[in-house]
């Protein structure tokens, strides 16, 4: 419920590329074929590294073309500092203005009225 409600609100402030690529690259992590990590790693690149992707994440052009020039031979941690710098980012602006939010009141309302009737089965 937490990432759910994270990721509406990343939305609406039209940052929800960030916490889709982290997952991404988590995801990624997991990989054990190596012509699985290939696939998965240009799909990462072509959606959230290159110039004008469609999910094109904001990190610096020499982590860029660190990525860039290491593509074509991928590695599980390939993507570590660009994950790290997006991790420190959302760390850092969005989660703080996450927990003013409207989508995170609501989500410890609904946590709260969930942690009651777990007590009170009879309500």
């Amino acid at each position: 419920d937490g990432l759910a409600a994270f990721r509406t609100f990343l939305k609406s402030e039209f940052s929800e590329e960030n916490v889709d690529f982290w997952l991404a690259c988590e995801d990624f992590k997991k990989t054990k074929s190596s012509t699985k990590m290939a696939a998965k790693a240009q799909k990462i690149y072509s959606d959230f590294i290159q110039a004008d992707a469609p999910k094109e994440i904001n990190i610096d052009f020499h982590t860029k073309n660190d990525i860039s020039r290491n593509i074509s031979e991928p590695t599980l941690s390939c993507f570590d500092d660009a994950q790290r710098l997006i991790y420190s980012l959302m760390a850092k602006d969005s989660f703080p203005r996450f927990l003013r939010s409207e989508e995170y009141k609501d989500l410890v309302k609904k946590q709260k009225n969930r942690n009651q009737k777990r007590w009170l089965p009879f309500m």
